[in-house]
């Protein structure tokens, strides 16, 4: 039985918009005995110092691309949430390097560093944007999801699982087009890229109800693939601005006009329960502790999960439901 209260944590990209919703619902639902926040941005880290009190808060000012500085904070350290990333896909074009370094490079930093310490979990978060990717964010993303279910190859005689998480853009968070569109309708002109745009929708709390469930669970080898609806951006668009005009600018570089989450190649491996996949690893070495061989349903070998055929869209009126949470207000 997996107990919260005696976890020492070390949350990557802590002071993003995932690592402080986990903050506020872990301390609040299952209080560990260290959560040490680990990010780069000492302002950030600032402000989340007075928006959280606990005893069990630890700030670590830190850059996953720093071994040094990563190993001094993966001390004692029994569950490692890895969240830190360079996300922006125009940025990441922009800048490959950079998003190399921090994405893949820190990531093996991570990954070396929590088999180095005997750490006994590691849980990755993936983006759908890693799933025939086009971009360089995707990219690296891949490349992170696959260093980190490999790396349950490198434990040798050590306990230390490793799984991820894949899910869709989380709704509200910074660089996501909610507060976009909500700034550009007090102008009442809101840019669209594409008229048929699809995308997958999870909101925070949900992301991290699904983390906190699947760490609890996992055995080491697995990707959790969260059910998810799906929305297509003109609703989004209506429904947030009702009276605005709708701009089309194009698909911006590496941008897709659908999300993947998971494709046909890797439906042979996918096992199907009442609210999310699992990804089993193809590797006949975690065959016997991977809960992906066991339990749930098999899917057809043609089965994909993609937002242009989900077999949930959301309607109109539940966007709205939705983005009253979402907003704090009545649209």
């Amino acid at each position: 039985m997996f107990d919260w209260k005696k976890q020492v944590i070390l949350l990557t990209g802590g002071t993003g918009s995932f690592g402080q919703k986990f903050t506020e619902v872990i301390i609040k639902k299952h209080p560990p005995k260290i959560l040490r926040i680990f990010s780069r941005d000492e302002f950030k880290q600032y402000e989340m110092e007075k928006k959280f009190s606990h005893r069990c808060l630890r700030y670590f000012i830190g850059d996953v691309r720093d071994k040094e500085r990563v190993d001094r904070a993966m001390a004692d350290v029994t569950l490692v949430i890895h969240a830190a990333a360079m996300k922006q896909i125009v940025a990441a074009e922009y800048n490959p390097t950079e998003a190399i370094k921090t994405n893949v490079l820190g990531t093996m930093n991570i990954l070396n560093s929590a088999l180095d310490n005997g750490v006994e979990r590691v849980f990755g978060l993936i983006t759908d944007k890693a799933v025939s990717p086009v971009n360089l964010y995707g990219a690296t993303k891949l490349t992170m999801e696959k260093l980190l279910i490999q790396g349950n190859s490198y434990r040798g005689l050590g306990n230390t699982r490793i799984s991820c998480i894949r899910y869709g853009n989380v709704a509200g968070s910074r660089g996501s087009v909610i507060p976009l569109f909500n700034f550009q309708r007090k102008g009442k002109i809101l840019t669209i890229t594409h008229p048929e745009m699809t995308r997958f929708w999870i909101t925070l709390d949900t992301a991290v109800d699904f983390v906190i469930k699947f760490i609890e669970k996992m055995q080491g080898g697995e990707v959790f693939i969260p059910k998810m609806p799906s929305f297509k951006i003109t609703d989004l668009a209506t429904v947030l601005a009702p009276q605005a005009i709708h701009k089309h600018i194009g698909v911006r570089p590496g941008e897709k006009l659908h999300e993947d989450l998971i494709t046909i190649h890797e439906a042979h491996y996918v096992r199907e329960f009442s609210n999310h996949y699992v990804v089993a690893p193809a590797f006949s070495l975690w065959e016997k502790t991977s809960q992906g061989k066991s339990g749930g349903k098999k899917v057809p070998d043609n089965f994909s999960f993609k937002s242009s055929t989900n077999k949930k869209f959301l309607t109109k009126t539940e966007l709205r439901q939705h983005l009253k949470v979402i907003n704090g207000e009545v649209l």
